[in-house]
């Protein structure tokens, strides 16, 4: 464990506190004025991250998952209020989530059979456009041992989409 002072202006208060979150395990934030009364000091005890561990592979991730057929009709249906209607929160994050899955399950279907398609592509960008939604809207099971906002997620957005739904479908 070790100690950061920073000293930055106080527009930059919230943005800094939430980076070494993300970059560190963070304990209480300190936040003082500065000697010029102009600048704020942070004052915050941090330690490493432990090891995050693998994710989870897609067989434990999609165990539950109903067919690919029965995805792809739900997520269509779905899609249609996700145009008609401001979509965010809990339902908004199920579409995302679950088109996600679907995309990767298909590229991965894909991959095993050997078929050369663009499906590990629109997978990629489900997954990243999901890991967005999370990041955004303070997403994600609180105890998921990677969270949106952890550069790994945006850095392997698949697998947070695996772990992601792994949970899901076990609380369902």
């Amino acid at each position: 464990m070790f100690e950061i002072r920073i000293i930055c202006d106080p527009a930059d208060t919230n943005r800094i506190v939430a980076a070494l979150d993300t970059t560190f395990a963070t304990g209480t934030v300190t936040v003082e004025p500065a000697r010029d009364g102009k600048r704020t000091r942070l004052y915050a005890h941090v330690d490493h991250r432990a090891e995050q561990g693998p994710w989870p592979t897609p067989e434990a991730a999609y165990a539950f998952a109903p067919s690919i057929v029965r995805e792809i009709a739900w997520t269509a249906r779905t899609a249609r209020t996700v145009i008609d209607l401001p979509f965010n929160g809990d339902d908004g994050r199920e579409y995302w989530l679950r088109k996600a899955a679907l995309l990767d399950r298909i590229a991965l279907h894909d991959e095993q059979a050997g078929i050369t398609s663009d499906a590990d592509t629109a997978a990629t960008q489900a997954a990243r456009r999901f890991v967005d939604h999370d990041r955004d809207n303070s997403g994600g099971h609180p105890s998921g041992p990677i969270r949106a906002a952890y550069p790994r997620a945006a850095a392997e957005s698949r697998g947070y989409v695996r772990q992601e739904y792994a949970h899901w479908a076990k609380h369902q």
